[in-house]
């Protein structure tokens, strides 16, 4: 009789939905340790995205017309919430080859044979790639500020869009996830992770106004889920860009970009689990 009502105390699902928590925080732990291990990761991982700031504020500052104007500080407002959407989305890729690499060194079998909750080992990786993601995000907020960014709406509206950047960016690692757990070596988890995050990104109201693209790459720009949350933090910041779109996700961003994370999360994570659950 006791050995049945300590079966149950130990299958109830608030001792599973607990447990699974501190396995995926202590998960996460350890792979932020790691990376505090090897900080060669995270600067580089820092360094890309400054680039992209210095090289499009100064390269098409002043070139391209947004809202009518081709002011160089106007562009730069505009491009920014565009770079922070990038940064948290490319970091993709490094979630995909972390875990191809644990793979690929026999961790991820370490890890099944364990008793834990069978979706921590990967919820503890999202989490540590957001908190790092996060770091890249502080930083390279500085380094707009130095180049001329700036915001227009109150502290609240500004740690909204930051929010909504790490929501995007960690919706977008379930997706690196399945990519790590479907490829044999980190090097095509890193490939597979960046080839369609190029035409995402591109193909969006990210770097240029999609009201002077031609109608049916306007319409796949306007749908894009990326493209939803750059306009977000672009009325959330205050920084000119407001679309013209009658497509709902540019209309009704902010909404758009939450609902299109929340779907990616739940699909990619469902995916990610069933393939860590099968994968060798």
């Amino acid at each position: 009789m006791s050995t049945t009502a300590e079966s149950t105390r130990v299958a109830s699902p608030g001792n599973a939905f607990s447990r699974s928590v501190r396995d995926s925080l202590v998960v996460a732990k350890r792979n932020l340790i790691r990376m505090a291990r090897i900080p060669e990761v995270v600067i580089f991982g820092l360094i890309q995205p400054i680039m992209f700031v210095v090289l499009f504020s100064y390269v098409f500052g002043g070139s391209l017309d947004i809202g009518g104007s081709t002011s160089p500080q106007v562009y730069r407002e505009f491009l920014m919430a565009g770079i922070f959407a990038q940064t948290v989305t490319f970091a993709t890729a490094g979630a995909g080859a972390g875990i191809a690499e644990d793979m690929h060194k026999g961790l991820i079998d370490r890890f099944r044979s364990l008793p834990m909750a069978r979706g921590a080992v990967l919820t503890g990786r999202t989490l540590a790639d957001m908190v790092q993601t996060a770091l890249t995000l502080l930083v390279l907020a500085v380094v707009a500020l130095l180049v001329g960014w700036r915001t227009h709406t109150g502290i609240g509206e500004v740690l909204g869009a930051f929010g909504l950047l790490l929501l995007t960016g960690y919706a977008f690692t379930w997706i690196g996830a399945v990519i790590g757990l479907s490829v044999r070596t980190p090097e095509a988890a890193t490939s597979g992770g960046l080839v369609w995050l190029f035409p995402v990104t591109f193909v969006s109201n990210a770097f240029v106004d999609s009201s002077n693209m031609t109608p049916w790459l306007r319409h796949i720009a306007d749908w894009n889920p990326f493209s939803a949350t750059v306009q977000a933090c672009r009325e959330l910041f205050g920084n000119p860009g407001v679309s013209t779109s009658d497509a709902w996700p540019m209309q009704h961003p902010v909404w758009a970009s939450v609902i299109y994370s929340v779907l990616i999360i739940v699909v990619f994570r469902t995916l990610a689990v069933r393939r860590y659950r099968s994968a060798a």
